[in-house]
């Protein structure tokens, strides 16, 4: 994947990426010269030949995140940020995910965690995973092609995370693989699903189940007096259930 040199912002909050110093950028409200874009730094304004503002700033993690390749359906930043503060994931933390699909939740977790393994059968997308985390430059991740539902190689683990179609297929091999006191974490889009998962933890003892949620997310228009709801909004994108482990 090609990198992101710079960032272009309007005053309206339209961002533009910058991928090629070595040419004119175009936009709908003209094109930015190449020697502009060169020569600016963090902060700087620049103009179109349409005398159209943009401010000048380096991407940060959450600019290149939003650029990575995408196959599989990812886990929405609404439910990940959930994830996070449901299950304290800080930069002492040791993670695994499964499966990792694009490896959106695998690469976001890793840029505040000491150390994330990710787990996926899939070639194809294990090959997408690998060109992002390339492309985000992260350096405390490793992909495995592995079975989530077989023994787990990996121990003492703070934190599993399983996007997986049967995650009640899981529950033992996480149970040995967690550190006690350690939290797991089932992310399913349907129902069933759901009571799979929820109605085996609760007759495994290693386990105390805590909760199901989801998440939805309604963002406002706000102009002037005129504050209101955006017409469309993030609804249902999957269920998180969550369990702590409670033995040794």
């Amino acid at each position: 994947m090609e990198s992101i040199k710079k960032i272009l912002i309007t005053r309206q909050g339209r961002k533009f990426y910058v991928k090629d110093l070595e040419s004119d950028l175009h936009t709908q409200y003209g094109f930015v010269n190449k020697e502009d874009l060169k020569k600016s730094k963090e902060g700087d304004l620049v103009k179109s030949n349409t005398e159209k503002e943009f401010f000048v700033f380096n991407p940060s993690f959450i600019d290149l995140y939003r650029k990575i390749k995408r196959d599989a359906q990812i886990i929405p930043l609404k439910d990940i940020g959930f994830i996070i503060a449901e299950t304290g994931i800080n930069k002492e933390s040791k993670v695994l995910d499964a499966g990792s699909g694009s490896g959106a939740l695998a690469c976001f977790l890793a840029s505040i965690a000491k150390e994330v393994i990710t787990y996926e059968i899939r070639e194809d997308f294990i090959e997408i995973v690998k060109s992002n985390i390339e492309f985000l430059q992260l350096k405390n991740i490793k992909i495995k092609n592995k079975n989530i539902y077989e023994e787990i190689e990996d121990k003492a683990i703070d934190v599993i995370i399983l996007d997986v179609p049967e995650p009640w297929k899981a529950i033992e091999s996480c149970s040995k693989a967690l550190k006690p006191g350690g939290f797991l974490v089932s992310y399913s889009p349907s129902v069933p699903q759901v009571a799979d998962f929820v109605n085996a933890l609760r007759k495994n003892e290693s386990f105390v189940y805590l909760k199901t949620c989801e998440i939805t997310e309604r963002e406002w228009e706000v102009e002037e007096r005129k504050v209101r709801p955006k017409s469309a909004s993030i609804g249902h994108s999957g269920f998180m259930s969550f369990a702590r482990k409670v033995t040794k």
